[in-house]
């Protein structure tokens, strides 16, 4: 009997295979041997074409967005909080475990002292609606030199001292290796220290953003480290292929059931 692999791997189907229709990307991830998918928005799909599909294909929805609604402006803290809302109710439904949270661009002549107390405000106030739930939210750190100019949440260490002072089980990061080490760098040593803190993981091959064997990060040594720890969660395959998707996959998918 095989052992079972060490690592669950997911599928961004938005990036990976952003020009397929979804139910089409789900059989093809399947195909490739994957045992979980993702997406960013659920309120343009068909929840119950997906519903179905992940059924028929034996498949796990790892993560999905909450609405994209500012964390650092007070004023637009209600209207996260009702997209919350109803993202949990669509969670629900997909029976999916982690909602990723963008925090919205810095706020130009506010204190970013100021913008940090609001997220960790309203991070408390959804943490109650969460916990009762049972889903995560993962706020996402995003790099700015390349790809999200103005964007608040940079490092990971500013995130994870966020969710410390938020206090919530339900409230943690979600670790984009890609943003990270464009961001910080030792990535490694970044993720495993503060792994308890950690509901998912994005990666992709730096420079570029393409598939995990281009570029200057050796993802089998990155994958083997967090195999090494107690996560359970998934990690997301979230890049833009340069060659073939398919093949792409498949040839990430025979290496991770290495690690």
């Amino acid at each position: 009997m095989n052992s079972p692999a060490r690592l669950k791997a997911s599928v961004c189907v938005d990036a990976v295979l952003e020009n397929q229709p979804t139910v089409d990307a789900m059989k093809l991830v399947a195909e490739c041997g994957y045992p979980a998918f993702e997406f960013w928005k659920w309120w343009d799909k068909d929840l119950d074409a997906i519903n179905q599909a992940r059924e028929e294909l034996h498949l796990q929805v790892a993560a999905c967005c909450t609405k994209f609604v500012s964390l650092v402006d007070p004023s637009t803290r209600a209207e996260y909080l009702s997209g919350l809302k109803e993202s949990i109710a669509a969670a629900g439904r997909l029976n999916c475990p982690v909602l990723i949270s963008q925090v919205g661009d810095a706020r130009p002549g506010v204190d970013r002292a100021e913008q940090r107390d609001c997220m960790v405000a309203g991070l408390k106030e959804a943490a109650p609606m969460l916990e009762d739930s049972g889903v995560v939210l993962a706020i996402e750190p995003l790099n700015e030199l390349i790809d999200h100019a103005g964007y608040y949440l940079v490092r990971s260490d500013e995130a994870f001292s966020i969710i410390d002072e938020v206090g919530s089980p339900n409230v943690k990061v979600t670790f984009d290796i890609y943003h990270q080490q464009i961001s910080e760098g030792h990535v490694i040593a970044n993720l495993t220290k503060n792994i308890d803190a950690i509901a998912h993981f994005h990666a992709a091959g730096n420079p570029g953003r393409h598939e995990l064997d281009r570029g200057e990060l050796h993802y089998p040594s990155i994958f083997a480290a967090i195999a090494d720890t107690d996560y359970s969660g998934h990690v997301g395959l979230e890049y833009w292929p340069v060659n073939d998707p398919a093949a792409g996959l498949r040839d990430a998918a025979s290496w991770i059931k290495k690690v």
